[in-house]
């Protein structure tokens, strides 16, 4: 398929998304995964919730990653990332320890942290003036993933058994074979006009980093704790484990739709003016869902996915949208303060469960996720964006 005028390549934007899909399907197993884990291990909610930063530790070498990939075409990484996370979360049931859980999640991080800074840039050199429409490709791909990978995971582990399910990840390695036949040879480097330094990179986003971050905790709030501890908390309802990956899996299906929606309508209607919906709406909603009687929990599900999945696409639009001779480089400072936030928000969340219960932690989450509604006020403008040749 040729460009449109607006260089928005389009069939490159989809095969670039179906990596991110096949890669996240797999990190869909985490949390689907995590009750079974607590009980093989007796884990307590803090534990538990550690798993996340060993998942995401290797984020911190993220603005390593982005220098690199602003040099060197990095998207081999985005091609056998879902290999590879495939193979280290289809092993999580056999892992004899917790230790050994730990491991194995760092390991699958390392390479998850390299896919999530390469595609982004990937995709940003091949959406021309529609970022926002390029990043909701791209988030698309990782929420239908994730509505996919708890579904997956329960229906492995139904069918195989916890210890025995590592068959599934012959899915994770075909996907990249694919992938691979499909996009090499094709050239992602950024062949930037400037040099990309750290310094150029600061001043580029210093208007922007601190309110984003301030937004990032919010989002964080509301979309990891629920991401992370949702089908803990439906199982620790009552709910069986079915159950509990299919209100996971209505979430993500309609986050899918919501993430595709958002940050088209950020390039139409504004990024700050969509936010300013989104994330006090995310709120509310979230509330609604712990305390609403069980009739109601899918259509809560439902308007979650909608609006709570809207945030992130911006979020990356807003890093793409200043940081037009540093993409990479910038990424990767994102995505490593995003690994900060994460980490600290699941752990703070677990031990918050511990001491007041799942439903208390998370209700308390939503009601400081509104704190981010200040923040956007003090984004930026959108910068004019340039037509890279």
């Amino acid at each position: 398929m040729t460009e449109n005028l607006s260089g928005f390549q389009f069939r490159k934007i989809v095969l670039i998304s179906a990596g991110h899909f096949s890669h996240d399907i797999f990190s869909g197993f985490l949390a689907v995964f995590l009750p079974l884990l607590i009980a093989k291990f007796s884990l307590s909610m803090a534990l538990a919730g550690a798993f996340t930063v060993f998942f995401r530790a290797p984020s911190l070498l993220n603005p390593v990653f982005g220098i690199i990939s602003d040099r060197v075409d990095l998207s081999r990484f985005a091609i056998w990332g879902p290999a590879i996370t495939a193979v280290g979360m289809s092993l999580l049931g056999v892992a004899p320890s917790y230790s050994a859980v730990c491991l194995l999640l760092f390991l699958v991080g390392f390479s998850a942290s390299m896919f999530h800074v390469v595609g982004p840039v990937m995709i940003a050199q091949v959406a021309g003036s529609n970022l926002g429409r390029g990043m909701s490709f791209w988030m698309t791909g990782g929420e239908m993933a994730r509505t996919l990978g708890p579904i997956l995971g329960v229906w492995a582990v139904s069918y195989w058994g916890f210890e025995n399910c590592y068959p599934v990840m012959l899915l994770g390695l075909l996907s990249s074979f694919l992938l691979h036949l499909q996009l090499k040879g094709t050239d992602f480097r950024m062949a930037s006009k400037s040099n990309s330094d750290l310094a150029g990179t600061l001043h580029s986003l210093r208007r922007v980093m601190l309110p984003l971050t301030g937004i990032l905790i919010a989002d964080s709030l509301m979309v990891s704790s629920l991401s992370a501890f949702l089908p803990t908390f439906m199982v620790s309802s009552g709910k069986s484990l079915w159950v509990a990956g299919f209100a996971m899996a209505v979430m993500q299906g309609f986050g899918a739709l919501g993430t595709l929606v958002g940050g088209t309508l950020s390039d139409r209607l504004g990024r700050r003016r969509v936010l300013a919906v989104a994330i006090p709406f995310s709120s509310l909603l979230t509330l609604g869902f712990l305390y609403a009687p069980d009739w109601l929990t899918i259509p809560f599900l439902v308007l979650l996915g909608l609006t709570l999945f809207t945030i992130a696409p911006i979020e990356l639009a807003i890093v793409q949208d200043h940081s037009a001779d540093h993409r990479g480089m910038a990424n990767g400072l994102y995505m490593g303060i995003s690994f900060l936030v994460l980490a600290g928000v699941t752990v703070s969340v677990g031990w918050l469960a511990d001491h007041i219960g799942m439903q208390s932690a998370l209700a308390v989450s939503a009601i400081l996720g509104l704190a981010g509604t200040p923040f956007i006020l003090l984004l930026p403008a959108r910068p004019a964006r340039r037509h890279d040749p």
